[in-house]
């Protein structure tokens, strides 16, 4: 605007600039230079305003005669002149920098030679460590490898495992064990019971192994996640100890004893992984893993609703799959190693676990059903002579 009042060779109306000094020209380009008017001229506020101000854009105009009592606009031309590195600031950081000032710097901070060493020898394990780094990502040949550590089982990580899940394991038996130690133990057990076995006899991992790795987690977890949806964490509330049903300890370790060699056996009498048959071949397969995931959860689900602390028992239960047998969760735990056994074509391993399953859970079960008669008496009794098989539909 300020560029247009003076530079143009119109005036406006009703702006005399000689009888008014106090015109102001106040938030407008403020980077305007004007170098053609008179000396005693320039003493006027308005051009010392002018005057004291910088741009880019500077607007340098030619000298012209100027008569007393009239006014002659000049004339101007643009220029995009910019700042000189004088006037950098960023720039003028650096001016002062030499060799003798960063001598200085350094003997203030107080170096010895050692320290010196010391840091020539980082900075040289740093530059040499970001070198292998940078080749080593932009390797073909290291991912190709690196994908093949996916196929090769990893007997290190096994190791691991297995150290980590008795470390927690001990933590637990002394009830000092949090939610990840818990399932550090169970990760580390479900490694050497679906995915060390076939590696061991196979040399590799592929297919059925790591599906049943993830489908034992969670199959096993679904009681956890009732406490979880009721009280928001995983660990059990205190109730009467009676209802906590345990077989001796010997019978408890001959049962886990006994489920791991059957897996075993079951990756040893399979085939190799890579001739196990695909496609609609595995179809009932797919359909025994989704009857088992729901058999395990509808039974949590219903004991869950009658129960209190999901614990203790309410009432007799004879919804969902406890109308067919009477101890559903047991059920579909074998049901779940007979799957496992299937996929692996492995017939002989199934039997096995079968067997042990039903020695343990039957043990069990003739526990639990005792103290249900206890509590319920005769409720429970004609539950029992209407539901007559306790594992197995039509069978036992």
């Amino acid at each position: 605007m300020e560029a247009v009042l003076l530079c143009s060779k119109v005036v406006p109306r009703g702006t005399p600039l000689e009888g008014n000094r106090k015109f102001s020209f106040r938030h407008l380009n403020k980077h305007l230079k004007c170098h053609s008017l008179r000396a005693d001229s320039r003493n006027t506020p308005l051009l010392r305003s002018f005057e004291a101000i910088k741009s880019p854009y500077s607007l340098r105009c030619a000298p012209f005669s100027v008569r007393k009592g009239s006014w002659v606009p000049p004339r101007c031309s643009i220029s995009s002149s910019t700042v000189s590195d004088s006037d950098n600031p960023f720039l003028s950081q650096f001016r002062s920098l030499s060799f003798s000032a960063l001598v200085n710097r350094v003997r203030q901070l107080k170096l010895k030679p050692v320290d010196f060493v010391k840091l020539a020898l980082v900075l040289s394990i740093l530059t040499v460590a970001a070198k292998k780094t940078v080749n080593l990502v932009f390797d073909p040949f290291f991912w190709m490898y690196f994908s093949w550590t996916w196929l090769f089982w990893p007997w290190f990580i096994a190791v691991g495992l297995a150290g980590y899940g008795i470390y927690c394991f001990r933590k637990h038996w002394l009830g000092e064990a949090n939610a990840f130690e818990q399932l550090g133990i169970v990760t580390s057990v479900f490694t050497w019971l679906t995915l060390v076995p076939p590696a061991y006899f196979n040399g590799y991992l592929e297919g059925w192994p790591f599906l049943f790795f993830l489908a034992y987690h969670y199959f096993f977890f679904f009681n956890v996640s009732v406490r979880k949806r009721l009280y928001g964490d995983y660990y059990a509330r205190t109730h009467d100890p009676k209802w906590d049903v345990n077989t001796p300890l010997w019978s408890r370790i001959l049962f886990g004893v006994g489920v791991m060699v059957g897996h075993w056996l079951a990756a040893f009498e399979g085939p190799e992984l890579h001739r196990l048959p695909g496609g609609w071949a595995n179809v009932g397969i797919w359909v025994l893993i989704v009857i088992t995931m729901l058999m395990q959860y509808d039974s949590t689900l219903y004991l869950a609703r009658y129960s209190e602390k999901v614990v203790v028992p309410t009432a007799v239960v004879q919804f969902g799959p406890y109308r067919w047998i009477r101890h559903p969760i047991y059920a579909s735990t074998m049901l779940l190693f007979a799957t496992y056994c299937t996929a692996l074509r492995a017939p002989l391993s199934l039997l096995f676990l079968v067997a042990v399953c039903l020695v343990y859970y039957n043990k069990k079960a003739t526990q639990e059903e005792e103290l249900m008669v206890e509590n319920f008496g005769q409720s429970y009794t004609d539950y029992a002579d209407k539901v007559r098989h306790k594992f197995i539909p039509f069978v036992y």
